[in-house]
């Protein structure tokens, strides 16, 4: 029974072939970084501008509409809490409620004739 001669190129060994698909990948993520960096800013920007208009719809809104959506956002929370998911999705999804909330709040303490906090 005759055998060939194992070749002696490096390209051939399962070592040489594993090493050269680790420095592909290394690329692709390097690739793949270098384009989120560069996209930082406008991502940045854009959040920036929906924070903002946002803020100026809550504000624009009827003290009716945010209660509603008040109690929307905390119900969501509450049943993704409820359906197991994870807490930091949860604390994200209580971020409008709190904002609509506060903001409920704020007028209520601004109105005339309101009642004072603190108590004697």
């Amino acid at each position: 029974m005759a055998t060939t001669p194992r070749s002696t190129e490096a390209d051939d060994t399962p070592a040489q072939v594993a090493k050269e698909a680790v420095r592909d990948a290394a690329e692709t993520v390097r690739g793949v970084a270098n384009e989120a960096v560069a996209r930082l800013p406008d991502a940045a920007a854009t959040t920036r501008d929906a924070i903002t208009d946002a803020r100026r719809a809550i504000d624009a809104g009827s003290d009716e509409s945010l209660s509603a959506g008040t109690l929307v956002a905390f119900g969501f929370a509450l049943g993704l809490l409820v359906g197991g998911a994870n807490r930091l999705l949860v604390m994200l999804a209580l971020v409008p409620a709190a904002a609509m909330g506060l903001t409920l709040l704020d007028r209520q303490s601004a109105r005339p004739g309101s009642r004072p906090t603190s108590t004697r």
